[in-house]
């Protein structure tokens, strides 16, 4: 029985001879302080099918550019329903990814169903994001999708999968299944494979992993104190506001349709890569904080006498990190964390201690390398707050008991290893 959240899906491709360079493109919320990055990929896929000319780049959203891209997104829809996009596949995508490192991230492209997701505050749905929604990321989006004939997302989400029973038995007999693309990515992205996966036998067999991943009586013994819960099959780990977007296109569409309509719409459902996130090319790293404004023995007291403040904790306390200013480093532990991971007891100290200091400011940093190097600036004091390594259950155990994860909590690799917009998909 299939699963009620990720299904099969009628998945659309461009003939066999079409290079995946300039094919296909990065996701548009990527470089977007880089505009070059987007001139060479223009020039790139000038005059060639590529999907750079369906997605609107963020880089171009308040431009002069803008609204002649979305009125070209249209037309340039249609024709390649037509003309460019004559392959189908009636199921799900191995893909295989090489990235900059040489490993190799498996994933299964099929359709969620967005009736099993809701991004609400408080939600506990099927599919849940990870991170909190910024609502007003939605209206560019929707001018894109509102209408459209077509959607290729570069949605990735993550199943907590310590098994391997989803995606890891179709890798192992790849070779029997019909080889759909093979090439490199444009300007540095990697390599790219995807098989089809449609003998009924392979939908079957997953179709039993993600009921195995449904099943409430495991997700219990996984999560025992989130009993009674709906059981959180999978986490949005990238593309998060594409994802609410398609979500809120359907809600827009819902009252226009007939009770059967409903049912069968093709734009109640988004194509989406699942990966494991168990997978050794998952990388996710924890986002640092640096606070300007304040030395690092004056950010330890304002949180030793706030996280005093919270309540004796009965429970033992494992939540520890550091701060680090040009006088060297402390380390931390938390005795009443509020919230499940480290992350979130910092976000709730910093949202209250930040509005009470207002000549301090915090940035969010990638890497640990560059807090260090932006806290040991000697123009003004800085303290950079060093989270400590995000383990990949931390994720799922945040959002099933948390809710979901506050923002910039975690990355997952680099921007080039994003997905890319490939498989598209009719929704209109």
């Amino acid at each position: 029985m299939a699963s009620p959240c990720f299904v099969p899906a009628d998945i659309l491709l461009p003939s066999a001879d079409t290079p995946l360079d300039p094919w296909a493109s990065i996701a548009v919320d990527q470089f977007t302080s880089q505009p070059e990055y987007w001139q060479r990929a223009e020039e790139l896929a000038k005059d060639r099918p590529s999907t750079l000319h369906i997605v609107l780049p963020e880089a171009y959203l308040g431009t002069p550019q803008e609204e002649q891209r979305l009125h070209d997104i249209r037309d340039t829809m249609e024709n390649y329903r037509i003309r460019v996009l004559t392959r189908q596949v009636h199921g799900y995508v191995y893909v295989e990814r090489t990235q900059m490192d040489g490993s190799v991230r498996q994933g299964l492209v099929g359709a969620v169903d967005l009736e099993a997701y809701d991004y609400t505050p408080g939600s506990r749905p099927a599919i849940r994001p990870s991170e909190s929604t910024v609502v007003e990321r939605i209206p560019p989006r929707l001018k894109v999708r509102r209408g459209a004939l077509l959607e290729t997302p570069h949605v990735m989400m993550l199943a907590d999968d310590a098994g391997k029973t989803l995606i890891e038995p179709v890798g192992l007999h790849k070779e029997e299944l019909p080889l759909l693309y093979d090439g490199e990515l444009m300007l540095g992205g990697g390599h790219l494979r995807g098989w089809a996966v449609e003998d009924p036998k392979w939908i079957e067999e997953i179709n039993k992993a993600l009921a195995a991943l449904a099943d409430p009586k495991a997700f219990e013994r996984r999560w025992p104190a989130a009993a009674g819960q709906t059981p959180m099959v999978l986490a949005v780990g990238d593309g998060n506001h594409s994802l609410a977007t398609a979500k809120a296109y359907w809600e827009e569409l819902k009252p226009t349709l007939t009770d059967e309509q409903k049912q069968n719409h093709p734009a109640r459902w988004c194509l989406a890569e699942v990966c494991n996130v168990h997978s050794p090319a998952i990388e996710i790293e924890p986002i640092h904080r640096v606070v300007f404004g304040v030395t690092a023995k004056e950010l330890y007291a304002a949180l030793d006498q706030w996280d005093k403040a919270q309540g004796k904790n009965t429970a033992p306390s494992r939540q520890r990190f550091r701060l680090a200013d040009r006088q060297g480093e402390i380390d931390v532990a938390l005795e009443n964390p509020t919230a499940p991971l480290t992350v979130g007891t910092i976000e709730d100290f910093l949202n209250q201690w930040l509005p009470q200091h207002p000549q301090a400011s915090v940035d969010y940093i990638h890497g640990a390398t560059t807090a260090l190097a932006l806290a040991a600036r000697p123009d003004r004091p800085a303290t950079a707050i060093l989270l400590p390594d995000f383990d990949k259950a931390d994720l799922f155990r945040g959002v099933v008991l948390g809710g979901v994860l506050p923002r910039k909590t975690f990355s997952m690799g680099h921007a080039e290893e994003k997905r890319y917009y490939n498989e598209c998909r009719v929704i209109g």
